[in-house]
């Protein structure tokens, strides 16, 4: 005769497997919170350096495995109108070399791991390739970031150096030619998807 404490012990097992498996289920998939992330790009000029920041972004990740960090699909999607350097003049600029009247967007699409290292605890060093598309122009580019899984949170941390001229982009100038930005830029972002 079965007892009532193996009868509720296993009712306790099987809400617990229930329970990890639905969690997981619910756990594959992140979105990116826009007022917890950024995106800065970083530049240089023959009189200053300088920085614009991504106002409006949004993205998701999802997982293979998400608790060794077996990324299946991961995008970003910048609105290239809300790259905002606090300087109207410099804004203005920055969307006619983007060319924003056509392209609305930039774009990050996740293609594939080359490695995956934990180097602490919940902690990360994924290096992907995926293709960056600026411009209406898509490039194959290499990206490191730091992965981060806390409390149901992903944070990407990492930066990348690209030469604005790869993907078909003028870099800025202003008052008649006088000011010239650098072609190469620094992006560094600090992402959160929950």
């Amino acid at each position: 005769m079965t007892s009532y404490k193996t009868i509720n012990g296993l009712k306790v097992l099987l809400l617990t497997v229930l329970f990890s498996f639905s969690f997981l289920a619910i756990g594959q998939n992140f979105t990116l919170n826009q007022s917890d992330s950024s995106l800065k790009i970083f530049g240089t000029s023959n009189v200053h350096d300088w920085e614009i920041n991504a106002d409006e972004q949004k993205g998701s990740i999802s997982f293979k495995d998400a608790a060794n960090a077996e990324i299946s699909k991961l995008e970003i999607i910048i609105t290239a109108e809300a790259l905002k350097s606090g300087k109207n003049g410099m804004d203005k600029n920055t969307y006619k070399a983007l060319n924003t009247k056509t392209y609305k967007q930039i774009k990050y699409v996740y293609g594939s791991t080359t490695s995956n290292e934990k180097i602490g605890d919940n902690l990360y060093k994924i290096n992907t390739q995926g293709e960056l598309t600026i411009c209406g122009v898509t490039k194959p580019i290499s990206l490191s970031f730091n992965m981060t899984t806390n409390n149901n949170i992903i944070n990407l941390k990492g930066e990348k150096k690209i030469k604005m001229t790869d993907y078909n982009v003028e870099p800025p100038t202003a008052l008649l030619g006088t000011i010239k930005t650098g072609d190469e830029v620094n992006i560094v972002f600090d992402t959160k998807l929950k």
